[in-house]
């Protein structure tokens, strides 16, 4: 965008925002994170890329100690590669979001069997490895190496949004929001100009009650002077989408083991452990429940339902428990694990959900 069409998108009046002003912000209040090198260096691209898969749609808290142990498994993305996906799996666990993992474990395998185990740098050939979109490639070439790129995740979103007052809707307002964020581009320290404007729509320009005093680009805020911050960025209407339901049977044998099976290889959750249960559909009928059971045995109905939410769907499970003897075998396609080691499986939260509910919850009478 040039300056004239910039300057013709702001109100009469306002500074413009000045990329010194944010960095000398940044250069006295980064956030100290992990996977962020120390000022004056520069963060190893492999660590870049995992740190910013691991937080696409997940919070920095919940991501610190899965960053910790991945690199403590698996310091070199050679390392990652020569992983077995289930091990990668049981690694996710709990982090949710489990297409991000297979397609790390992808990832890893294309930069060493492609680049040498050396990640590209450039924008292109970042976004041509599996699970590497326009932000993560962006990302990883701004921080990693310094090039003239800016990705634009959510917190940059509202940043722009209200720096300019965007009045079109999300997602449709994505083109010009990365328009206007690339316009702000100054022609130095892109990877710190990158990791400012995150923190800055972290920790200064929040979703509510944002900290406008103390941010470095407030005289050049739109938003603010109207007096409608919050208001920023407009959203279109959520659909929700519709309920699934299903039901899950937990088989506890006498030896202090539950039943478990791997998801099919492709679709929701490939390739992670489950409860065996029922497919989830609209049209559940519980009475119909046990005909999904995986076993004969007395089934017991718990009380209530779990529930969960996907991205797409919401989802309530209706729990079945059985207690059955030390000699029974596993179906096919199942397997008996103790419980104290089933935490060490590849258990989505959901699955998590359901072992608590069995485990904790009274028996219907």
């Amino acid at each position: 965008m040039t300056v004239a069409a910039r300057s013709s998108a702001r109100k009469k009046g306002l500074d413009a925002p000045d990329p010194a002003a944010l960095l000398a912000w940044y250069d006295r209040h980064a956030r100290v994170l992990p996977w962020r090198a120390r000022r004056g260096a520069r963060t190893a691209p492999y660590r870049v890329w995992l740190s910013e898969i691991m937080l696409q749609q997940t919070t920095v808290k919940a991501v610190a100690p899965y960053y910790a142990r991945f690199l403590d498994k698996w310091p070199t993305v050679e390392a990652l590669a020569a992983a077995t996906l289930d091990d990668v799996l049981r690694a996710w666990a709990g982090l949710g979001y489990y297409a991000r993992a297979r397609n790390l474990h992808a990832c890893a395998i294309a930069v060493v069997e492609r680049h040498g185990g050396v990640f590209p740098e450039t924008l292109d050939d970042l976004r041509a490895l599996p699970g590497i979109g326009d932000y993560t490639a962006a990302a990883v070439a701004a921080i990693a190496f310094d090039a003239p790129a800016v990705p634009v995740d959510g917190n940059v979103e509202r940043v722009v949004t209200r720096l300019y007052a965007v009045e079109e809707e999300l997602p449709a307002a994505k083109p010009r929001i990365k328009e206007l964020a690339a316009s702000l581009l100054p022609p130095r320290r892109a990877g710190d100009f990158a990791q400012a404007l995150m923190d800055l729509g972290a920790t200064i320009c929040t979703p509510k009650k944002p900290a406008c005093v103390l941010c470095p680009w407030s005289e050049a805020c739109v938003a603010r002077a109207r007096g409608g911050q919050e208001l920023y960025p407009r959203k279109a209407p959520k659909r929700e989408g519709r309920l699934r339901r299903g039901c899950a049977f937990v088989a506890l044998r006498a030896d202090g083991s539950v039943l478990l099976r791997t998801r099919p290889d492709k679709g929701l959750l490939a390739k992670m452990t489950e409860v065996p249960g029922s497919a989830w559909t609209h049209d559940f009928n519980v009475a119909d429940a046990e005909d999904a059971a995986p076993l004969a045995a007395k089934w017991r109905r718990l009380r209530g339902v779990v529930r969960h939410v996907f991205t797409h769907f919401p989802l309530e499970l209706t729990v079945f428990v059985a207690q059955v003897p030390r000699a029974t075998k596993a179906p096919k396609g199942a397997r008996w694990v103790k419980l104290d080691a089933a935490g060490d499986e590849a258990l989505p939260n959901v699955m998590r959900k359901v072992l608590a509910h069995a485990l904790d919850s009274a028996p219907s009478e």
